[in-house]
């Protein structure tokens, strides 16, 4: 959570309440082999404020370890910190879209070690392309298989 005082308990844009497992204070100073960043509003905005996770964000770009958001994070969060490049992809909304350079119209993008998706709708595709980079296609295709996702 990038709450302030280490709080875990994060409302959703949609009134969902997730706990998380760290604080950002204690994910700073860990290794991760992904960071993923959900999208909604105004939780994009929390996440592009926070200086500590930018410089996780760029830790990881540095190193060439992956990185992920979808919907509004990568407008919100990545383009405006220089962490996407051209033709990522976002939610399709005005506002957000015209904060990315050249958005691509995919469901999912995956550049380098940069994945963006779209949204909501997108969210299995978009977490069975990380399970790929992650453990390999064969497992992401028996993971995708079971859970009827095409």
């Amino acid at each position: 959570s990038v709450k302030p005082g280490g709080e875990l308990v994060c409302k959703m844009s949609r009134g969902l309440k997730v706990v998380a497992d760290v604080s950002i204070d204690e994910a700073v100073n860990q290794s991760w082999d992904l960071i993923a960043l959900p999208g909604g509003m105004p939780g994009a905005e929390h996440l592009r404020d926070c200086t500590a996770l930018i410089s996780l964000l760029e830790k990881q770009k540095a190193d060439g370890k992956f990185y992920a958001a979808m919907c509004a994070a990568p407008a919100v969060v990545l383009a405006s910190k220089g962490l996407v490049g051209d033709g990522a992809t976002c939610y399709p909304a005005p506002g957000l879209r015209e904060k990315m350079s050249s958005p691509a119209d995919e469901d999912v993008v995956v550049q380098g070690n940069v994945v963006t998706s779209q949204g909501p709708g997108t969210a299995l595709k978009f977490a069975i392309k990380m399970g790929e980079l992650l453990y390999g296609a064969e497992k992401a295709k028996q993971i995708a298989d079971e859970m009827l996702v095409s």
